[in-house]
């Protein structure tokens, strides 16, 4: 079926990313007036910068979400746990937080829930929006399936396809094969390598609900040109 979105809707759906490791001061200034700007979701941060974004983005509807052991997810759930709760005290809107893949390729499943079960539920005590991040890239098709099934038993708000760091980003097949598990039970935000608006499109059409992206003007930009009357058209997979 075909979904008309305004450019503005579109803008709603990009969290505006920069999670480099030698961002400067500037760099995040610029992320949070480019984000007012345009009208996007959140800017997606380094739980480090909360605090200065939480600052800028004051009295405005753009969110500060904070990522949480990133990029490799290769700590213990109670290191994840504090720095969850430390990004909410300092004004985290939004957690993003990277699942521990080793668990995951030994199939414990246990450890897996435990995890999502412990961050979502501080992240929802205080009323803020939770996100796992797979990595798709290194996982098989069962194991995205099983994760997703869990966060859907669990009630996290997104399952996301990647950190940008990885091996590869978001694909169609995959943010497809996640739809298909948490279907309106839990969103789907499919990030990494999403440059363009084609790509953009291709994301929504699939089930994707957000997308994180560096290239949110870009792609913002390219929408305009091609818009009617301000709308675009996507052809969404029922």
């Amino acid at each position: 079926m075909k979904k008309k979105l305004t450019i503005e809707q579109c803008a709603n759906l990009i969290d505006h990313t920069n999670v480099k490791a030698y961002v400067t001061k500037e760099d995040m200034k610029t992320l949070c007036e480019q984000a007012k700007q345009y009208h996007f979701a959140m800017v997606a941060i380094n739980s480090g910068q909360t605090a200065f974004c939480h600052s800028l983005l004051q009295n405005s509807e753009i969110h500060t979400g904070a990522a949480i052991g990133f990029p490799l997810g290769q700590m213990s759930i109670q290191a994840k746990v504090l720095e969850t709760q430390d990004a909410i005290n300092n004004g985290a809107d939004e957690i993003d937080y990277q699942l521990n893949i080793t668990e995951v390729k030994d199939k414990n499943w246990t450890y897996v829930k435990d995890e999502m079960k412990q961050i979502t539920d501080l992240a929802h005590k205080h009323g803020k929006i939770c996100k796992v991040i797979l990595e798709t890239c290194y996982l098989t098709s069962d194991e995205i399936i099983k994760i997703c099934e869990i966060a859907v038993e669990v009630r996290i708000d997104f399952v996301k396809t990647s950190t940008g760091f990885g091996s590869g980003g978001a694909k169609e097949e995959n943010v497809r094969l996640m739809k298909s598990i948490v279907k309106n039970q839990v969103k789907v935000k499919a990030s990494g390598g999403i440059r363009d608006a084609q790509t953009f499109k291709n994301m929504l059409a699939c089930g994707a609900q957000r997308i994180g992206t560096s290239a949110g003007i870009q792609i913002i930009d390219e929408l305009e040109k091609e818009a009617v009357d301000g709308c675009i058209e996507i052809e969404v997979e029922a």
